[in-house]
């Protein structure tokens, strides 16, 4: 996945998200043995990656024109730093090859729904940004209803962020759990569901909350989830948040 700020061409930038980079570029403990050893198997060296890669935990997060940018670029952020192995999904339509967010940012996904089943089946959670544009277009999408409720029935996670939680409403996604969303949204959510105020709500596997201010916080609820509760105490104060 790239970023590109549009602010002017001579400032455009681009950067990789260090959860795309293979697992065999590491260097393995297994190539770093002690001088008393007298050789180094490139087999065990192998092995020792695929099985490190096939252990990582991952999220695949939707991308929609409209989304807003900074509930996807922190949330992104903070599971990469929480261990995750994240890629992004465009949610179509889109006419370029990147996805111009609510202010003005430029991303290019690295896929584009629809996914095929047995893509889908690598992923351990599914993160779902706001941005009302974003957010209208996600929740419309058949194959984004169908891919909540796979991910849902295969006991993942499923994270919704702001008006994000509609999508959890029209998937028709565990009606009566505990969630939440941007107030402005609240209205068309709460008939359905046992409606919070909360800046974080976790319902089981269903991990929802409000808005741009709260994306550290959401993040955070993710990582615990999906990593533990030692790995967000972790990675919280290098950020200069408040330990969780």
């Amino acid at each position: 996945m790239r970023f590109g700020l549009q602010l002017s061409p001579p400032l455009s930038l681009a950067l990789h998200a260090r959860s795309q980079i293979p697992a065999d570029t590491i260097p393995q403990t297994s190539t770093l043995r002690a001088p008393t050893s007298t050789f180094s198997s490139s087999t065990t060296t192998t092995t020792t990656a695929a099985a490190a890669a096939a252990a990582m935990v991952s999220a695949l997060i939707l991308l929609a024109e409209g989304t807003e940018e900074s509930e996807y670029t922190i949330t992104y952020d903070v599971l990469v730093r929480g261990g995750v192995s994240v890629r992004s999904a465009l949610v179509p339509p889109c006419d370029s090859a990147y996805v111009t967010c609510s202010r003005g940012v430029r991303i290019v996904p690295d896929i584009s729904l629809p996914c095929p089943a047995e893509a889908v089946r690598e992923y351990d959670a599914l993160i779902i940004p706001g941005g009302a544009k974003g957010a209208e277009t996600i929740s419309s999408s058949s194959d984004v209803h169908a891919l909540i409720k796979h991910m849902h029935d295969a006991g993942k996670v499923v994270g919704a962020i702001c008006a994000g939680s509609l999508a959890i409403q029209a998937a028709h996604l565990a009606p009566g759990a505990k969630i939440t969303s941007h107030p402005s949204v609240k209205s068309q959510l709460e008939s359905d569901y046992d409606y919070r105020e909360e800046r974080v709500v976790v319902s089981d596997r269903l991990i929802t909350s409000r808005g741009p201010g709260t994306t550290f916080e959401f993040a955070l609820a993710l990582v615990t989830t999906l990593v533990g509760a030692s790995k967000a105490q972790e990675i919280a104060p290098p950020m200069l948040l408040p330990s969780v």
